[in-house]
């Protein structure tokens, strides 16, 4: 059988796993499709090739496809997310002196996004001067979660600590540099900083905003449109990986084909710990986060067009857009869980029949109404108990607003 050439570009991120175990375990190829991953060096890269039609389809920050849609982007193309690579994988490190000081606030070695933001705002209140931290892009979940944690936390970005993009394999050493204070990545390069530089992960996103989306599936919208059964394809294929990846079982072997110089190129036992849930926070201090990277469970891979909506919101919220129904909408199609359904419920998968849900109310895994029968999906909570709904996007709006 003649296989589908499919070029795909992707950083080397913990969180490129599925689209790897896709190639490497034969997933793709059970689906006629031969998948070519191209390793990108920044997030702009990546952006400006998949506009330009270098790559069908990207590992993408979850917000990228909504910002290139908006026309936030320099070369602006509507794109679209028919699947997300999993929950959570992203952790906020400090260089050893901070956390010191923090530590000497009051932060407490548990990851509590909580008491460490409290103490870090202290650490602020007494510093002598701005602190920075550093970011993998502005249109980034890490952009957006840090500036949450920090704003809820009575620090204001920009005003009370500076915020610097620098790609992700750059941040551990500009740490050790003492270029920066901090940064927000994911996977593994808080561990890299942790066993290079002498750092601490302070927090974590599944502290953050739990259950939440970080890279996606991302893809211009007319070729979608005009490939929809390769589409369907390259949808089951990551599926298949990302339960095969789910198994803790197979962890050990994914951490040796992560660790090829083509895609990680890192020793297995830098990244093995973020797959087991078991971080080296720093310090000789080990802390179990099960839910820190979900590839599948929980319908990891699901668009909810919810967390698209909370994304746009926070791109209103700091001045990159001016919110109107008409762009909010636009927001919300950007994710696509129809085509995802389409893809999958065929197969038997259970999958939410709900599109959307109101984030931040759920404290602990919730059965929902699915495909066939009903679906478990994850706790949903902000660390400071705000709950965003989707159908009242403007009164949210107003109140962040007001915090600011």
């Amino acid at each position: 059988m003649s296989l589908i050439p499919l070029s795909a570009g992707f950083l080397p991120l913990l969180d490129s796993v599925l689209l790897v175990l896709a190639r490497e375990k034969g997933f793709a190829a059970a689906e006629g499709l031969d998948l070519l991953l191209v390793k990108e060096t920044s997030w702009a890269n990546i952006r400006d090739r998949a506009a330009l039609g270098h790559f069908d389809f990207a590992q993408m920050l979850a917000p990228m496809p909504i910002a290139a849609t908006l026309g936030l982007t320099p070369l602006a193309v509507p794109m679209i997310t028919p699947m997300i690579l999993g929950l959570g994988n992203n952790g906020v490190t400090v260089s050893a002196g901070l956390w010191k000081r923090m530590a000497d606030a009051g932060a407490p070695a548990t990851l509590e996004a909580g008491p460490v933001g409290a103490a870090l705002k202290r650490v602020v209140q007494a510093s002598g001067r701005k602190l920075r931290f550093g970011v993998v892009h502005q249109t980034s979940s890490h952009n957006y979660e840090l500036r949450y944690w920090l704003m809820a936390s009575g620090i204001a970005p920009d005003r009370d600590i500076e915020i610097v993009v620098l790609p992700p394999p750059l941040l551990p050493e500009a740490l050790g540099s003492n270029g920066i204070d901090g940064y927000c990545v994911g996977e593994p390069w808080n561990t890299v900083g942790v066993k290079n530089a002498g750092a601490h992960i302070a927090t974590v996103k599944a502290s953050i905003w739990r259950s939440s989306p970080d890279k996606v599936i991302g893809m211009r919208a007319h070729w979608a449109e005009a490939n929809s059964e390769i589409v369907a394809g390259l949808i089951r294929a990551v599926h298949h990986a990302a339960r095969w990846c789910g198994e803790s079982a197979n962890h050990a072997e994914i951490a040796q084909i992560m660790s090829s110089p083509h895609y990680l190129g890192l020793p297995a036992d830098l990244i093995l710990p973020a797959l087991d849930g078991r971080l080296d926070i720093g310090g000789g201090v080990a802390a179990s986060v099960p839910d820190h990277f979900v590839p599948y469970e929980r319908a990891a891979n699901f668009p909810w067009t919810s967390h698209a909506m909370w994304f746009y919101s926070q791109m209103v919220r700091w001045g990159e857009v001016v919110h109107t129904p008409e762009r909010a909408r636009a927001a919300a199609m950007t994710f696509r869980p129809d085509v995802y359904r389409s893809a999958l419920a065929p197969q038997g998968v259970p999958i939410p029949v709900s599109d959307s849900k109101v984030e931040g109310l759920l404290a602990g895994p919730t059965e929902v109404a699915a495909t066939r029968g009903t679906a478990v999906i994850g706790p949903d909570g902000f660390f400071d108990g705000q709950v965003f709904d989707p159908a009242r996007i403007e009164s949210y709006l107003e109140a962040q607003k007001a915090q600011q």
